[in-house]
């Protein structure tokens, strides 16, 4: 008889907040729920066994990949990369922004428009800047969202 996988929480953690990531380990431990954060550069993270890090080489897209490929469906994605949040929701698991905004088939494909759009208008020097600062607010909206998932998976 096959026991049933339990979902868990992946980290694009190289851009992540410091502020998300607290949020997460304190879920692990509370929760009991796996959270990997998925690097090309060590990451410090206190002792927990629902804790863990995997550390991949630096290069374009590298922590990406690890992530599409080691993730399952159902797994909770921590994400500000849309491609990635687009592979992910494709491959059956969720992806939530650090600034809580959820990434689902109904929307993913809007904002990867929406983002590539923006990008080459970037490269075109008609948009400068990037987003605003990172605050309560998005700390809120994320903690919030991560609160609806993880009463879904209990």
């Amino acid at each position: 008889m096959e026991v049933a996988r339990r979902s868990q929480i992946w980290v694009d953690a190289d851009a992540c907040p410091s502020e998300i990531k607290e949020m997460l380990y304190r879920a692990a431990k509370k929760r009991q729920i796996k959270v990997t954060l998925v690097a090309n550069q060590p990451m410090r993270i206190p002792p927990s066994e629902f804790i863990n890090t995997v550390l991949v080489p630096g290069g374009l897209n590298i922590a990406d990949r690890q992530i599409v490929e080691l993730s399952a469906p159902g797994d909770l994605v921590i994400t500000a990369d849309i491609p990635l949040a687009a592979d992910v929701v494709a491959k059956g698991g969720v992806a939530l922004n650090p600034r809580g905004e959820l990434y689902t088939n109904e929307n993913i494909g809007e904002r990867l428009v929406l983002r590539n759009l923006v990008d080459e208008l970037r490269g075109g020097g008609l948009v400068t800047g990037g987003p605003a600062n990172f605050g309560s607010r998005d700390k809120q909206a994320f903690a919030n969202q991560l609160d609806r998932w993880l009463a879904k998976t209990k």
